[in-house]
């Protein structure tokens, strides 16, 4: 019996003023860290926003 495969999971991450990047939020779907970057973007601040696939979770 083959392990179960984890679907590909995705994390926001945001780039401040002063060129640090943070993890914002992890362990998300495409689509729902994709909304949530566009929601963080509309709301004027400087900062940058962008998804990244999350490595796989190590056992």
């Amino acid at each position: 019996m083959s392990a179960p495969t984890r679907t590909q999971r995705w994390c926001l991450v945001r780039l401040d003023d002063n060129g640090n990047q943070f993890v914002v939020r992890t362990d998300l779907s495409r689509a729902a860290a994709e909304a949530l970057a566009r929601e963080f973007e509309a709301r004027g601040h400087k900062q940058s926003y962008w998804v990244e696939a999350q490595p796989p979770a190590r056992r």
